[in-house]
């Protein structure tokens, strides 16, 4: 409790018990679709379609899975989930990883540095955060085509990100100036000034960017969809469109146990970062 701002906690006293039975009810009608999610995945298909009737099993069943891990467990031709699992893992470790250093680099630049052009450059970050990937995505397919069915290709275009930038650009605008300004007075440069001073104030910064950017690459469906088509090469977002596919007859239950295996390495990402990224909320909460 102490890691949490005062002024925090004294807004939290503040708020009448009207505005938290509403937070209730919303937080229900939101957990509730992951609920639904996790048990029809452990029904028969028909009881997964059950309407509500399915949100409190009378029987529970690990089929699903079972089925699942025997059609995916070594195929050349449908792949593997240890494969689907690998390429997702390894595109979004790219992403997070590469966005981390570029997009911080970036947005310190535009709030410590003062060169020409930089407002110009800041409208311009600004107006891409605008444009949805979608308006972008059919040149970029024929700019990166040669890439196609590869790794690389799938996080390349998502490793530089607008709103990335201008996230950590608000960051860093409201960190102190005379913690740089004590940095040099001990002979500290740039680079020494922001991987020692900087880096450890911006953890919460980190921390959402982080969660956001592997949020959007580990769920990512058009870009994928675009620039492969070989089993090797699916993420698990493919993959599971993929199942549907397949199958002549829908199973619903099935589709559920894949998206648990697909939700549950995001809500595990964000479960590790949760405490920095309320810390980023809570200090933007504070200053406004």
């Amino acid at each position: 409790m102490s890691s949490i701002p005062s002024a925090v906690r004294r807004r939290a006293r503040s708020i009448p018990w009207g505005v938290y039975s509403l937070l209730a009810i919303f937080t229900v009608l939101f957990l509730f679709p992951i609920y639904y999610l996790v048990v029809g995945s452990f029904e028969t298909p028909a009881d997964t379609l059950n309407g509500l009737h399915a949100a409190a099993p009378t029987h529970l069943t690990l089929a699903n899975y079972h089925s699942l891990s025997q059609q995916f467990f070594s195929s050349t031709i449908t792949g593997s989930l240890r494969g689907f699992y690998t390429v997702s893992t390894l595109v979004s470790l790219i992403v997070v990883a590469g966005g981390l250093i570029v997009n911080s680099l970036a947005g310190y630049a535009l709030a410590r540095m003062k060169f020409r052009g930089r407002k110009t450059l800041l409208l311009l970050v600004i107006v891409l955060v605008i444009i949805p990937f979608q308006a972008i995505a059919v040149p970029l397919y024929y700019m990166l085509n040669g890439l196609r069915n590869t790794v690389i290709v799938q996080a390349l275009p998502f490793i530089g990100s607008a709103f990335s930038v201008y996230l950590f650009y608000t960051f860093f605008l409201n960190l102190p100036p005379q913690l740089e300004e004590a940095a040099r007075i001990d002979g500290a440069g740039p680079w020494r000034t922001f991987l020692q001073i900087i880096l450890p104030n911006a953890k919460p910064a980190f921390a959402s960017v982080a969660i956001l950017s592997f949020i959007q690459i580990w769920s990512s469906y058009l870009w994928p969809l675009m620039m492969t088509s070989q089993p090797n090469v699916y993420p698990l977002s493919i993959a599971i469109g993929n199942l549907l596919k397949q199958q002549s007859t829908p199973n619903y239950g099935e589709m559920f146990a894949f998206g648990v295996l697909l939700v549950v390495p995001m809500a595990a990402f964000f479960l590790v970062f949760q405490r920095w990224f309320i810390r980023s909320v809570a200090s933007l909460a504070v200053k406004g």
